[in-house]
């Protein structure tokens, strides 16, 4: 441990590898919900196919369902933490809801089918997990940049440090719980996840002194404030249970997300665009455009890519040549390649930059496409023929999406702070994040496709599933090359040389 003096502070505050302790409480708390979050969600697919007896089309459409609320849910989590609770306490109630949740999860009844009444606590399970995530999601990565000044040279690292923690919980996830739940039973997988949540969970409490105040909410006297005889905050804390059961209802009901999705999306846009128009100069106007050709575009490649949980997890199960090894498992593939390849793709995009040759972020988008797109033709021309397909293939097209996930992930999020105006920062990544919701539900409604006309509890041909998946691929290979294509008009519109730099700092602290 060293004692250094942070920039803009005044004080000498203590610190571990350079960095505040509270990165580190924020770390290791966000590596056990990721941890639990990824290893339940490498079983779903396999739990509602296998133990609850769906159907792989209606399986692939609640999954989607459910991710997408996942996405959806930190809109509403965010603006209640800003506006009341602050960041700490949403992130302490969405860690009691996950863990609930997932302990939930470990409730599997007697299976066999939809008949069995403990599916009503699997549904609640899912409900109370979409809350939590709502609340802890979004507001813990704001703590992160709570701890630092705007202006604080090491917020670019702590964030690559946070990300690691994402990714480290996300692989040990699915290794373990995938693990257990294929090998010893659904409730030892799912409870694994629990214990994962519950450890994030005693951390978070734990370390809150390291916080040194951090994420606290904006009015703690309005928090106290009576409301028909009960604090204001008790009844925040009302609302997510109110949430809860919401959302037990409309992950019942998959069609109701999607017209969710569908109109608020619509209207969503709709207002960003009159914004636009209207209220912005010409300049800004114009990034606002380029930042929503960047966010529809996202939607195809969220679509696809997407299907790693649901049908390429189960073709992995049915189709791929693993030996002993359980399907779920292969979920921990891609977070192992953002561990490995993030630095590399990094260093490249450095590299390049130096030398004037690095692509623009709408030609990355593209690139992306093209690098989606080709994983799944790999794996259609790996599985030539009727026997199993080897299982180089189910590694290849994880790290050809991998790739294509660092093409345009991380440099979305960066474009999205650049090119949005400083007061509607937020405004455009909620619209971002939302297209990954839109993204989500749409997987499932692809996945779904690959069910054919199977039955609950039929198993899909091999030859259904890659007839949709060469498909997409070309698809998304076609579209790649027509956003490289038209990526010089888009960069035009985003005005990068004349971004001020203050419109830039300004940006970094959002």
């Amino acid at each position: 441990m060293a004692s250094t003096h942070l920039h803009g502070g005044s004080a000498d505050r203590p610190t571990w590898l350079g960095h505040p302790r509270g990165l580190f409480v924020l770390f290791f708390a966000e590596m056990w919900e990721r941890f639990s979050y990824y290893g339940m969600r490498a079983l779903l697919i396999f739990y509602l196919t296998k133990h609850w007896l769906f159907s792989d089309g209606v399986a692939s459409i609640i999954y989607g369902a459910y991710t997408a609320l996942v996405y959806i849910a930190p809109v509403i989590g965010g603006y209640l933490a800003d506006r009341w609770l602050g960041q700490r306490k949403a992130v302490l109630y969405g860690a009691v809801l996950l863990t609930f949740g997932h302990f939930l999860m470990a409730v599997e009844g007697s299976g066999g089918g939809q008949a069995d009444p403990a599916i009503n606590v699997f549904w609640l399970a899912l409900a109370f997990i979409i809350v939590g995530s709502g609340f802890l999601k979004a507001n813990i990565s704001v703590i992160v940049g709570k701890l630092y000044p705007r202006t604080d040279v090491r917020r670019d690292g702590a964030y690559t440090i946070f990300y690691v923690g994402i990714n480290l919980g996300a692989f040990l996830g699915t290794l373990a719980a995938g693990w257990l739940g294929e090998t010893y039973g659904w409730a030892y997988g799912f409870g694994a996840a629990g214990v994962g949540m519950l450890l994030g969970l005693i951390m978070f409490v734990i370390g809150r002194p390291w916080l040194e105040g951090r994420g606290e909410a904006p009015d703690a006297a309005a928090l106290k404030r009576r409301i028909a005889g009960v604090p204001l905050e008790w009844w925040l804390y009302a609302s997510g249970i109110v949430a809860v059961g919401i959302c037990w209802w409309m992950i019942q009901h998959q069609s109701l997300v999607g017209s969710l999705l569908g109109i608020s999306g619509a209207i969503l846009v709709a207002y960003v665009l009159y914004v636009a128009v209207v209220k912005l100069p010409a300049q800004d106007r114009d990034r606002i455009f380029a930042a929503m050709f960047l966010i529809l575009g996202s939607i195809l490649f969220w679509a696809l890519f997407e299907q790693g949980g649901s049908s390429l997890n189960l073709f992995a199960d049915r189709h791929v040549d693993r030996g002993t090894i359980p399907a779920s498992v292969f979920q921990s593939v891609n977070p192992f390649f953002i561990m490995t390849l993030g630095p590399v793709f990094a260093w490249m995009w450095t590299k390049l930059g130096r030398r004037g040759m690095e692509p623009s972020a709408p030609a990355k988008f593209g690139i992306a496409m093209v690098l989606l797109g080709f994983g799944f033709l790999v794996l259609v021309w790996g599985s030539a023929g009727d026997g199993l397909t080897p299982l180089m293939f189910i590694i290849l097209i994880y790290l050809f999406h991998t790739m294509g996930e660092l093409c345009l992930s991380p440099v979305g999020l960066s474009a999205m702070n650049r090119l949005a105006p400083a007061h509607m920062a937020s405004l455009i990544m909620g619209t971002w994040f939302f297209a990954s919701a839109a993204g989500n539900f749409a997987a499932g409604l692809i996945a779904s496709a690959t069910g054919g006309h199977a039955l609950e509890g039929e198993a899909v041909g091999k030859g259904v599933v890659l007839d949709v998946y060469m498909t997409v691929g070309w698809v998304a290979i076609a579209a790649g090359v027509v956003v490289v294509i038209v990526s010089p008009l888009v960069k035009k519109l985003m005005h990068l040389d004349s971004l001020k730099d203050a419109e830039a700092i300004e940006s970094k602290g959002v």
